[in-house]
């Protein structure tokens, strides 16, 4: 554990600047970006008292070597240079915001006598029109309030609306005239449905129709002397245009378009979409779905567009479609052309359905696919990201293991193979609780030796160990690549390195670490059967609780190890089972059964293949594709009699 005050800047050298600051681990790493409005005010609280610190950021500090800091002109660019080191050095103390709750709309309760406009969060309901959503509630008040002087509808609940009737006063609102008070009779139901229909025909950008409807109104006040009504009408317009600022232009030309965007892997996918309304961002919508079955972006659009916009259909009211002019998708769905004609359909307009090549919408595309993956990330870290409970696993672990301090890295070994054949090895690393795939490792054994499991976790052990001497023997930051300013692959070593296995394999890897010469590594053993923890040279297991934090975050480890390890154990197997049936059949080398496996796509197509198709692929003769026809066959009619003779 380091003590903060051995990197301490001197007295006076921190400015009382804006700026944005570096804390860097001994090895030179970022591990932390934060920004102040006065750098030293800010600095000056981390190297206080470190007892009285809040335990993560106490960690923190203790884990660092040295700080560093950039003075910028405001605090924009301070929050601009922050958000850009985040992204940059992915440093493993920033806290990533997260909201679990549906992003925020501004609803329209049309299925009422006398229509409200509020903020809401959950399921759509019918009736209702809505608004976004918007990143922030407090980015729908603020529009509400620049808008109601304009378009002065309730906002108020039923029991407020129903209070205030009884009662025969309006609230405030209706007093300084941002409600037009129906409560009271002030308008009635249609004037003040009116009112609303045209808030809805504003958000909804039939704006220019109606912000020239008022220039022409306040000129003819103004014309006909009425200089009160003019001011108020130029109060209206200026309002209007505010409330125009604030959603940013992001296409020129006035496009109308939907942009869906995609990030997924085998189990799970993440949609996000923009609404654009006349080249403005009216709203952004995402969602992370489950995959019943592999499927591909395109079969991925297709089930979005269909389920998406048949929902929203059913949901419109009125002449208000829910599809845009153009819909813009990473893939075309195999029916991109019956989709289009849906679409159409619901729209009762001709759709677009494309993908965008270049230009702005494809850089708005590109923006979307960002924020579809930074979505995708924060869904799969929500049980991970508890910074409470990683912070109990990690303090459970250094006190149960009697570490000097927290296992901020840890990394795990599992080999995996079938009678000892195709041999390999994973390695995966996890850095506060949290995985770091980029770092992942996978190894070909190449001694699979006598002793099965041990020997291979020895071998693997020594080649990961012996890069990172070779990427530090010379200098403690030279794990840092100059040219990138990136951490080298192996440059640094974990915490706490946990083997699949018992008391044997934790004894390989600590023994194979002991001739290397590297004394500050702790190993540890996890075994599956009744998940005990074995310490090198220990005759007896360390028994974890059930319940622990920390065993639940060793058991997350030690699977990921073996779901990495056995997707390249498949892949090698299936290789390996590939190109040996091919094997022995004279005239064919190498390029060759590569060239039958692309063109065929999979051994089980090319068995089904006739002699001819055969020959058609470049480079096989006649002769040539008789003989890979004919071998086939016989495997086929081998494995056929073996299984019949063993069902018998």
């Amino acid at each position: 554990m380091a003590d903060p005050s051995t990197y301490r800047p001197s007295p006076g050298t921190i400015p009382d600047a804006p700026g944005v600051y570096k804390f860097r681990d001994p090895g030179g790493r970022v591990i932390y970006v934060g920004k102040a409005k006065s750098l030293r005010s800010r600095l000056n609280s981390y190297f206080a008292d470190v007892a009285m610190l809040h335990p993560r950021t106490r960690q923190m500090v203790t884990t660092a070597g040295s700080v560093e800091w950039t003075v910028v002109g405001t605090e924009v660019e301070a929050l601009q240079l922050e958000y850009n080191w985040i992204k940059e050095f992915d440093p493993r103390f920033n806290v990533r915001y997260r909201d679990d709750k549906s992003y925020p709309v501004l609803a329209v309760t049309l299925n009422e006598e006398y229509p409200r406009l509020h903020v809401y969060r959950g399921p759509r309901r019918k009736g209702v029109r809505y608004f976004g959503p918007y990143a922030h509630a407090w980015a729908i008040r603020e529009t509400l309030d620049l808008l109601l002087r304009v378009f002065p509808a309730r906002t108020c609940s039923n029991g407020v609306f129903k209070r205030h009737g009884q009662i025969g006063r309006p609230c405030l609102l209706g007093y300084i005239g941002k409600c037009s008070a129906p409560c009271v009779g002030r308008v009635s139901a249609d004037e003040h449905r009116d009112i609303v229909e045209g808030f809805c025909d504003f958000l909804a950008g039939k704006t220019d129709h109606m912000m020239k409807r008022l220039e022409k109104e306040m000129n003819a006040a103004s014309t006909d002397l009425e200089f009160e009504r003019a001011a108020r009408l130029r109060d209206d317009l200026s309002a209007m245009r505010r409330a125009m600022e604030k959603q940013a232009v992001v296409l020129g030309d006035g496009t109308d378009a939907d942009v869906v965007a995609f990030a997924h892997d085998e189990l799970e996918a993440a949609v996000q979409v923009f609404h654009v309304r006349g080249g403005r961002v009216r709203g952004q919508r995402g969602w992370v779905i489950d995959k019943i079955d592999e499927i591909d972006e395109a079969g991925l659009v297709d089930q979005f567009l269909i389920q998406f916009y048949g929902d929203q259909a059913e949901l419109a009211e009125g002449d208000d479609s829910p599809v845009p002019r153009e819909v813009l998708v990473p893939a075309l769905p195999d029916d991109a052309d019956a989709m289009a004609d849906l679409l159409s359909e619901l729209r009762g307009a001709r759709v677009q359905l494309r993908i965008p090549q270049r230009g702005d919408k494809r850089a708005l595309m590109e923006t979307l696919e960002r924020n579809a993956k930074e979505a995708f990330n924060l869904h799969k870290l929500r049980r991970a990201g508890d910074l409470t409970a990683r912070s109990a696993a990690l303090q459970e672990l250094q006190d149960a293991l009697g570490l000097d301090t927290a296992p901020l890295r840890i990394e795990c070994i599992d080999i995996s193979h079938i009678q000892g054949s195709d041999v390999v090895a994973s390695l995966v690393v996890f850095e506060d609780g949290l995985a770091r795939k980029s770092e992942y490792r996978r190894f070909a054994i190449k001694d699979a030796a006598t002793e099965g499991d041990v020997a291979s976790i020895a071998e693997v052990v020594r080649r990961r160990f012996h890069r990172y001497l070779q990427e530090t023997r010379e200098e403690p930051r030279a794990g840092i690549d100059p040219e990138t300013g990136r951490p080298k692959k192996f440059a640094y070593p974990p915490n706490l390195l946990v083997v699949d296995g018992a008391g044997p394999q934790a004894n390989a890897a600590a023994d194979v670490l002991a001739e290397m010469g590297i004394q500050d590594v702790a190993v540890i053993g996890l075994a599956k059967r009744l998940e005990e923890v074995w310490l090198p040279a220990d005759p007896e297991p360390t028994i974890l609780s059930r319940t622990s934090e920390g065993l639940y975050l060793l058991q997350r480890v030690r699977d990921e190890a073996h779901r990495f390890a056995i997707a390249y154990h498949r892949q090698k197997r299936s290789k390996r089972m590939t190109t040996s049936a091919l094997d022995g059949i004279p005239g064919l080398g190498q390029s060759r059964k590569a060239a039958l496996l692309k063109h065929f796509g999979s051994l089980k197509r090319l068995r089904q293949a006739s002699v001819d198709d055969i020959s058609g692929v470049p480079g096989i003769g006649a002769h040539t594709a008789a003989l890979v026809h004919s071998a086939l066959a016989a495997q086929t009619d081998s494995d056929t009699r073996a299984e019949s003779g063993s069902t018998s």
